[in-house]
């Protein structure tokens, strides 16, 4: 990375105040839900004669209608949705990268036919096609990260092939066609870090949108299943309850906001090193 890019990074940085947040909540949030276990109470620890308490110092987010600290709920369901959101991305990412750097790179009926997959999946409402998925397959958190990573690459795919009809012209790889390296090493060895930053990117703004698919399938039922708590399940419990406790449904919902909301602003940093000119605009 050259200097006059740190210099760009750390400029935004210090003058943007939404960047600054966004950086600090992720890191407070990843290391708060990493630490969980030192909190004094069992997230599934079961207590009917604390149910439905209000916020306190003993319970600074209440109780819920099991008697639960919410507090320690929230960050153990935290880590479920951090998790879930990054290995769906990077499982997506993967396909994505894959699919798009062939298509580039070869053309013609190859790029013809994996495009027209790309056009058809995306065709398909997504709440639709995962929701369908979620009911054939046993609800859990390995579900949802499947159903997630398997189903949201095509945006990703697109982005690579636009780099990779580009890159594919270039000297470098032009010259490792002429000496007969094959094509999986070329792609590999110099397609795909060529694209790079580009896919970092879209990777970082993928997690905000994988935790909300995850939080709404969750909602709907169809995500990680009790006692395992995430953002998503802890709004669907909180409806029975939505009257008499309604921050049942406030912390957690405050929580999915302010992380989609932080890893955008966070791929918005990364692309000043991907698009050096973006300050300009």
């Amino acid at each position: 990375m050259s200097t006059r890019r740190i210099r760009q990074i750390l400029a935004e940085f210090s003058h943007n105040k939404a960047i600054r947040f966004a950086v600090f909540f992720l890191v407070l949030i990843s290391l708060l839900s990493i630490f969980a276990f030192l909190s004094p109470y069992d997230p599934d620890q079961i207590n009917i004669l604390n149910k439905l308490q209000g916020p306190s110092w003993a319970h600074p987010f209440g109780t819920d209608d099991l008697g639960r600290d919410y507090m320690t709920r929230v960050l153990y369901g935290g880590r479920i949705s951090l998790v879930v959101g990054v290995v769906a991305m990077g499982i997506s990412t993967l396909i994505g990268t894959t699919v798009g750097a062939v298509a580039g790179y070869f053309g013609g009926l190859i790029d013809n036919v994996l495009m027209r997959i790309v056009d058809i999946i995306s065709s398909i409402p997504w709440m639709i096609l995962v929701t369908i998925i979620s009911i054939y397959l046993k609800p859990g958190l390995q579900t949802i990260i499947l159903v997630i990573g398997l189903f949201t690459w095509m945006r990703i795919a697109r982005l690579v092939r636009a780099e990779t009809l580009s890159i594919k012209e270039r000297e470098y790889v032009l010259y490792a066609k002429a000496i007969d390296q094959s094509h999986f090493f070329t792609i590999f060895r110099h397609v795909v870090p060529a694209v790079m930053p580009t896919i970092v990117v879209a990777a970082t703004t993928g997690i905000a949108n994988a935790i909300m698919i995850e939080s709404s399938l969750s909602f709907l039922g169809l995500g990680v299943q009790p006692p395992i708590s995430s953002w998503g399940s802890m709004l669907n419990r909180a409806q029975s309850a939505l009257e008499k406790a309604p921050y049942m449904a406030i912390m957690p919902g405050i929580m999915i906001i302010l992380t989609v909301f932080s890893f955008n602003k966070l791929g918005d940093l990364i692309r000043i090193y991907v698009e050096p000119k973006a300050l300009d605009r």
